[in-house]
């Protein structure tokens, strides 16, 4: 199984893709997972992230990477998508999706490849990585911060499907 998955920090490089976006230096924990038809362009993809985006308000800078199904990591839209914007991709057998919870389970998705949910539960399992930078009095937690939203261009063949989830440091409270 082959990830584009790397360790040090990635630069946002979606800005030539989806738009100028000023540069800022914070934290990248948001991990978006994704769901494709066979086909979907790189630039369906960048779409529906920079939509999502905007709609949430969240901060493009603030991407960690992408993740999804390993029967999607060959897809070419979303290796070009990885390869012009320095995003590490995870990818999860359809075993280890099925396990994850989610708000929107679908049937039709776990005929087609094994398991109900790959952008929700890819976008989980990748923001729920154990960081380097947690210590003791700190506990991670991920919270799905939108839910999967299904996208298509007109004119275009293929849909994509994203989820973004976030990794959260807290400290837990002691009660006196």
């Amino acid at each position: 199984m082959d990830t584009f998955q790397t360790s040090s920090q990635i630069e946002l490089k979606i800005a030539p893709i989806i738009g100028n976006i000023p540069k800022q230096q914070q934290v990248q924990n948001l991990w978006v997972g994704i769901g494709c038809q066979k086909g979907s362009s790189r630039q369906l993809m960048a779409t529906a992230i920079q939509t999502v985006f905007q709609e949430n308000q969240l901060n493009e800078n603030a991407i960690a990477g992408l993740a999804t199904i390993d029967k999607k990591a060959s897809e070419a839209g979303l290796i070009e998508l990885c390869h012009l914007c320095s995003f590490p991709l995870k990818i999860f057998p359809a075993d280890i999706l099925s396990k994850v919870c989610v708000p929107n389970p679908v049937k039709i998705v776990e005929t087609t490849v094994g398991t109900f949910s790959v952008s929700e539960a890819a976008a989980i399992l990748a923001a729920s990585h154990i960081s380097p930078y947690l210590t003791r009095n700190q506990e991670l937690k991920i919270r799905l911060l939108v839910p999967k939203r299904i996208f298509r261009l007109q004119g275009e063949a293929g849909a994509v499907t994203i989820a973004v989830a976030a990794e959260e440091l807290s400290f837990p409270t002691k009660s006196l």
